[in-house]
């Protein structure tokens, strides 16, 4: 409970704030929204590399921010300034060329090293960031404002109702998950309930945006919800993994109430690739 304020002050800030950046601010294919991911992107792999150090695979801070946030950067030119959608390649390219090559001159007493800086490397070239740069991707598609907020609204309703149904009902029926014992039965279906009633409600309101031309577009709208609950719930899951095995209860302290920023976008990346693939199979 002593988590509850701050989880209230988030999100009462938070809300209108992802509106803001989504839907009022000029546009640019969401140019603004993009540039939040690529920070947020950049500030995630800066805390996955400090779970890694404590594995001894180390990189610095530095190269984790630049590392993590390659992949956005390059949705970001190909979507919001038109560049050819090689960019995102070569930026892998020039990535991995450069945890491949970077340490090539570094003294003998230090090549033990790295095996395990090059893995961290190449770790957080892809977490978060390749799975984040999907959320960029929206924005090439059709009604991409309305789109984006369904899929940040679907992951937090899930996260949101999945915390409350646990407080309220969780009460034995936690520990079914050795990564994350603190989580339940209860919380879970609470917040697969509410990512289906958001997908539900996206289909009443905006038939134009989400009108499904292979199934009726309530059971497409159930089904988006479903899917993206679960993965969300993996996707946190996933973290909380590595966090125990990293022997730390949060990536961070920036956000009250939820620790760092890889402990709230945790549910958005792993969900983000799917909620896109999902919403082009049934509305696209």
């Amino acid at each position: 409970m002593s988590k509850l304020i701050p989880r209230l002050v988030i999100f009462i800030i938070g809300l209108p704030l992802i509106f803001f950046i989504v839907a009022v601010l000029p546009q640019k294919h969401q140019l603004a929204a993009n540039l939040t991911i690529i920070i947020l992107s950049a500030l995630g792999a800066v805390e996955f590399a400090e779970l890694l150090k404590k594995k001894n695979n180390a990189i610095s801070s530095v190269e984790a921010a630049i590392l993590g946030a390659l992949s956005p950067i390059a949705m970001t030119l190909s979507v919001s300034f038109g560049l050819n959608g090689e960019v995102i390649l070569a930026a892998f390219i020039i990535g991995a060329s450069w945890v491949l090559l970077s340490w090539v001159f570094v003294k003998q007493d230090k090549f033990q090293d790295i095996t395990g800086r090059a893995a961290a490397g190449f770790a957080v070239m892809l977490y978060p960031g390749l799975f984040m740069m999907w959320i960029i991707r929206m924005a090439l598609l059709e009604h991409s404002k309305w789109i984006i907020l369904l899929f940040l609204l679907m992951v937090i309703a899930n996260d949101s109702m999945a915390w409350a149904a646990g407080m309220l009902f969780g009460k034995g029926n936690r520990g079914i998950i050795p990564a994350s014992p603190n989580k339940s039965v209860a919380g879970f279906i609470g917040g697969l309930v509410a990512a289906m009633l958001v997908g539900v409600g996206a289909v009443l309101l905006l038939p134009e945006v989400f009108h499904s031309r292979r199934l009726p577009s309530i059971g497409a709208g159930i089904i988006q919800g479903c899917i993206s609950g679960i993965t969300a719930s993996l996707g946190d899951l996933g973290e909380s993994a590595m966090k125990r095995s990293s022997n730390v209860k949060d990536s961070g302290s920036i956000i009250p109430g939820r620790g760092g920023v890889l402990d709230t976008i945790d549910s958005i990346s792993l969900a983000a690739p799917v909620y896109y693939a999902i919403y082009w199979l049934l509305f696209g």
